[in-house]
């Protein structure tokens, strides 16, 4: 097999196959859209609750994310990334059984606690097989990879669950995790030298860290003033896009404008597929122009007015909102370029640990908002159900987006804080 035997086509493979891993963590993240209306009749939740449940994995996920860039660096992407899938997988089929709301709590934070090492770990396997002026566009597809999870996550998942139900559709799910996350530890290997390659021309060298070197690169992570900005801004901007298109979406559009879910996991689906565009796009735009900061300042603007219009106007046509959630996704791609902003701040051998930590400060925001919203639409609930469900307002919706469209004017601050701060040109 003549792509197998080249490191420059073999290391796509390896990505590809990681990568799939990546695409079911997305799916199980984002499926709490579709299954909202099931969850809370099966374990009669109110939108607090529903809020936490969903948002239990990300608060477990977002805890791992140091350790996660420190197992990267040490123990290598691989065997780190294999564990995770099986331990997300055994996690999944968990929830798939799961009688009662603890038990759908711990096994949701299971899923959180296996899914939170895979994207560091291909970001570091990134850094490993591709050069430093590919890694922007690495991380843009890498990014895309969890739009394709998004998209499985919304009409494809809603259709399954008709069809099978919620519980068998988690459960096949999670099965099918544990065969790929099996084949990652086969047949990925860390870098080219495990593959029996010679190292690849432009590629850094990324040595494993002694303890002391890696006390030392936390702390120097840790200490970086742009580490704590772009954690605010990855806080703000993930923890939106993942409470719309992962939780309260569809039942906005389901509710607000009495369509079926199948029908509004059709929105959903629209912010999936501009993270599969903007990802790579802007990644791409970034790395061939040297220029960082300055189309995240443009995206930020973008992304804050989007938010509004729902805010503001509470009902638009769905034309409208079906715009809002694809340039929401699409727009994503142009803070996905903070990664390499920090990265690019520290050594090689400890990217692993400077994308942990800001993409830790990512996920907390994903674990509050979902409840924050929940609250916010409690707040304004009149007591209506349908079919064991709650029956949120458009009122409530108003404010939930308010809070959305507060947090991308904060995200528009860091990105403008960034630009004044950063060199951005880069060879």
């Amino acid at each position: 097999m003549r792509y197998w035997s080249d490191p420059l086509s073999r290391r796509w493979w390896l990505w590809g196959l990681l990568s799939l891993v990546f695409v079911l963590v997305n799916v199980h993240r984002l499926s709490s859209a579709v299954l909202a209306e099931d969850l809370m009749r099966a374990f009669d939740t109110t939108g607090g609750q529903l809020g936490t449940l969903h948002a239990t994995f990300f608060w477990v996920y977002a805890l791992m994310q140091i350790p996660t860039g420190i197992l990267a660096d040490r123990v290598g992407p691989r065997r780190t990334a294999a564990a995770g899938g099986l331990t997300m997988s055994a996690g999944a089929i968990w929830f798939a059984f799961a009688s009662s709301y603890p038990a759908a709590l711990l096994a949701r934070g299971l899923v959180g606690l296996g899914g939170s090492v895979i994207f560091v770990c291909i970001l570091r396997f990134c850094a490993n097989w591709y050069r430093a002026d590919e890694f922007g566009t690495m991380s843009g597809l890498t990014f895309a990879v969890a739009g394709v999870g998004g998209v499985m996550a919304t009409t494809p998942l809603a259709v399954a669950v008709d069809a099978e139900g919620w519980r068998a559709s988690i459960g096949w799910i999670g099965a099918f995790g544990l065969a790929v996350s099996v084949a990652v530890f086969l047949v990925v290997r860390d870098g080219p030298e495990k593959a029996g390659f010679d190292p690849i021309r432009g590629v850094p060298e990324q040595p494993s860290l002694s303890t002391a070197q890696l006390r030392g690169a936390l702390d120097d992570v840790l200490r970086d003033r742009f580490t704590w900005v772009v954690s605010v801004l990855l806080f703000c901007t993930t923890g939106v896009n993942l409470t719309l298109f992962g939780l309260w979406g569809v039942p906005y559009v389901a509710q607000t404008y009495e369509v079926s879910i199948t029908y509004a996991s059709v929105f959903t689906l629209l912010g999936a597929v501009g993270l599969i565009v903007g990802g790579p796009a802007i990644g791409w735009l970034s790395d061939r122009l040297g220029r960082r900061t300055e189309l995240m300042v443009a995206g930020g603007g973008l992304y804050t007015v989007a938010l509004a219009i729902l805010a503001i106007l509470g009902t638009p046509p769905l034309w409208a909102v079906a715009v809002v959630f694809l340039v929401t996704g699409i727009l994503l791609g142009a803070f996905v370029l903070s990664y390499p902003v920090v990265k690019e701040r520290h050594p090689d051998r400890a990217s692993g640990i400077s994308t942990g930590t800001v993409n830790g400060a990512a996920f907390l925001g994903a674990g509050l908002f979902p409840t924050l919203m929940g609250w916010a639409l409690d707040a304004y609930w009149t007591g209506d159900f349908v079919g064991g469900a709650r029956v949120y307002t458009a009122t409530g919706y108003r404010m939930a987006f308010g809070i959305a469209t507060v947090a991308g004017f904060v995200a528009f601050c860091c990105c403008v804080w960034l630009h004044g701060q950063h060199e951005d040109t880069f060879e």
